[in-house]
């Protein structure tokens, strides 16, 4: 098994001796790696390690040049692969996984990989440094189950600063399906798809030691938080390793929710959906596309705006509430679909109502020793469901404003209830309390849409900055509850 050793990585360092080893197959090679840095990233480990194909653009998993494969199993049992952003992968989390990096699709001596032939063939390399990143995007996406024509979604999170999209679309919609004997389809490692081992990497350096966990029970994380309450967790890291890479923070004792089984579940009961903290935004996708999600009309709208696809391969839905940021994305949708939350620690649970949780910027109501462990959301819900996200681009950016409203209405047109919830215009996710209230009982008419819209003009203390002004972010919280009015009623409602 070939060795690792690095007395550094990339501008991280760390003086120390072997207390444990992260072992992960890369391009089918076995490595193993100690004496690094736990914030050191896999993009950083790959071009350190020779694997320079992997490119390095904004380390904040904007760009999509640093896109990885993580390999797993599908629901049959066969290879799937993800694409990810590896400079937000801090390299412990590599343990115990099947990876994928760009050297792999093709040999000097062997053909191209389909997609490679295809970016080929229509000319889809500009200056060539986000090349890498757009075919391992394209891999992912040419063995995804079900596809079925180009999905721009694919290369939703990578970015070509020659302008050179058209002919990287041609290539993307140049593929057809993977041949039943592609050798990428086969069985391959047999860790992909395994439940991922618990790792405990320390590295002590000249200041203090550095520590990496990730435990595999929801106990035993419990137990290190009640003996280390200023450990901090990380889930998809697509927050934390973005203040690691541009800020250069560094966590005494970093804490993986990766491995913990009790975070993962996805279970549909008679009166609500259950959502582990910790299940990636892209599992969530997935469940929602059969019949059952049907009724989950906002989170679906919302789950395609989310960031991008090599995001939500990672990012989950704990960790969006966790970070307590005014303009996330989930907490305006989870608020009005009138979500709760079961939070755990070591000397017990407890369930509290989404809207109780938000404290202040950046504030939450949780306890120290204390996380996320699933949200609960009731059903059945309401009928009409409206996701808005008004943003500079449509797709893969932040919003300037959010807004989500669930309303159900009688037989004769009166609201039965309404909730809305928005984003962007306060320090923390609001829920308008407001206009529920005034609107309850009323004719869904134009004249009550006149009343919420002028006590909207109450609501939040909306900001000045680079993406929105404050009076622009006011007028966007009644121009959106117009939307909603002129798609739920009349003509425009029937259709729907």
């Amino acid at each position: 098994m070939p060795h690792s050793h690095l007395a550094h990585c990339s501008a991280v360092h760390a003086s120390s001796k072997e207390l444990a080893t992260v072992v992960f197959e890369i391009n089918g090679q076995n490595v193993r790696v100690d004496d690094v840095d736990p914030h050191c990233t896999l993009l950083e480990w790959l071009r350190a390690s020779g694997r320079t194909g992997t490119k390095e653009g904004c380390a904040e998993g904007e760009c999509g040049a640093c896109a990885v494969a993580f390999v797993s199993r599908d629901e049959l049992g066969k290879p799937r692969y993800e694409a990810v952003n590896s400079c937000l992968v801090a390299l412990p989390e590599a343990h115990g996984r099947s990876i994928v990096s760009v050297e792999a699709l093709a040999s000097r001596s062997g053909p191209l990989h389909p997609v490679q032939q295809a970016m080929l063939e229509s000319g889809g390399s500009q200056c060539g440094y986000c090349t890498p990143g757009f075919v391992m995007s394209l891999f992912a996406e040419y063995y995804r189950t079900g596809r079925s024509g180009y999905d721009p979604e694919a290369i939703g999170g990578n970015l070509c600063r020659c302008t050179g999209y058209r002919p990287i679309v041609e290539a993307a919609r140049r593929l057809g399906p993977a041949a039943p004997d592609d050798p990428w389809l086969a069985p391959g490692d047999p860790r992909a798809g395994a439940a991922l081992p618990p790792l405990d990497y320390r590295v002590e350096g000249s200041a203090s030691e550095q520590r990496f966990l990730r435990p595999a029970s929801i106990g035993v994380v419990l137990e290190l938080l009640d003996r280390q309450p200023d450990a901090v967790l990380i889930a998809g890291g697509t927050d934390l390793m973005v203040a690691s890479n541009q800020r250069h923070v560094r966590y005494p004792t970093l804490v993986s929710l990766a491995a913990v089984a009790e975070l993962q579940r996805i279970e549909w009961h008679p009166h609500e959906l259950v959502l582990g903290a910790g299940v990636s935004l892209s599992l969530v996708e997935r469940e929602l596309e059969g019949e059952r999600g049907a009724e989950l009309g906002l989170l679906r709208q919302l789950l395609p705006l989310f960031s991008s696809r090599l995001i939500r391969n990672r990012a989950t839905l704990g960790g969006n509430l966790a970070t307590a940021s005014p303009i996330g994305d989930s907490p305006p949708v989870l608020l009005a679909l009138g979500a709760e939350l079961t939070l755990t620690r070591a000397n017990g649970r407890r369930r509290i109502a989404l809207d109780e949780f938000f404290s202040g910027y950046r504030k939450t109501a949780l306890a120290p020793g204390e996380l996320i462990e699933s949200i609960h959301v009731p059903l059945p819900l309401p009928r009409l469901q409206r996701f808005y996200k008004v943003s500079k681009r449509v797709m893969d950016d932040i919003s300037s404003v959010a807004a989500a409203f669930a309303l159900d209405l009688d037989a004769s047109g009166q609201v039965e209830r309404l909730r809305v919830a928005y984003g962007g215009i306060a320090a923390v996710p609001l829920r308008a309390f407001e206009l529920e209230r005034l609107a309850a009982g009323r004719t869904w008419s134009a004249e009550t849409i006149d009343e919420l819209v002028g006590a909207a003009r109450q609501l939040g203390t909306p900001l000045s900055d680079h993406r929105a002004s404050a009076a622009y972010r006011r007028a966007m919280i009644g121009s959106l509850i117009e939307r909603f009015y002129a798609e739920t009623s009349g003509p425009a409602a029937a259709a729907r």
